[in-house]
């Protein structure tokens, strides 16, 4: 079980280690709404920050504590789902470590900075819409929720977890 714990911890660090290295190297490198185009166009680069959540979101002044809130208790909610994720389940564990690391990347940016998270990936134009700026931490989160989703599909998660993990 402590092994567990510890490959956890090890794979959530790294993965929070690159999101603040990336957000630091834009923070240096970048110009605020200046887009930048790196690797023949295809990684477009452009320093922003966001205050509320995902596309957008914002809540007025209500958006820093409320996000940072509901980081917390969301945080909460996937060390639990983590210590009754079974130990065949890698593609579970490793989608609770991206969401788990992705969320950690972006409170860190909530706590220590009034001017919110710092983006730095896009804008891009898909033809049917602008997809917004961002950063490695969405791509953890998106990344380890697509795993979760898919664990389940594939019966990680089953209504006998569901109905024990209630019990408990």
């Amino acid at each position: 079980m402590a092994r567990k714990w510890v490959v956890f911890a090890i794979v959530v660090v790294v993965l929070v280690l690159l999101d603040q290295g990336t957000k630091r190297w834009a923070l240096e490198t970048l110009e605020r709404g200046m887009t930048q185009h790196a690797w023949g166009g295809a990684l477009l680069l452009t320093l922003s920050f966001n205050r509320g959540a995902a596309f957008g979101l914002d809540l007025g002044p209500a958006s820093r504590p409320l996000f940072i809130l509901l980081s917390l208790v969301v945080l909460i909610w996937l060390g639990t789902v983590y210590q009754r994720t079974p130990a065949g389940s890698r593609s579970r564990a490793a989608g609770v470590a991206l969401v788990s690391g992705g969320a950690i990347g972006n409170l860190i940016d909530r706590v220590l900075s009034g001017r919110g998270v710092v983006d730095f990936l896009g804008p891009y134009d898909l033809g049917i819409m602008v997809w917004p700026i961002f950063n490695l931490a969405d791509c953890w989160v998106v990344a380890g929720i697509a795993l979760l989703v898919l664990s389940m599909r594939r019966g990680h998660l089953t209504t006998g977890e569901l109905k024990a993990d209630a019990r408990s």
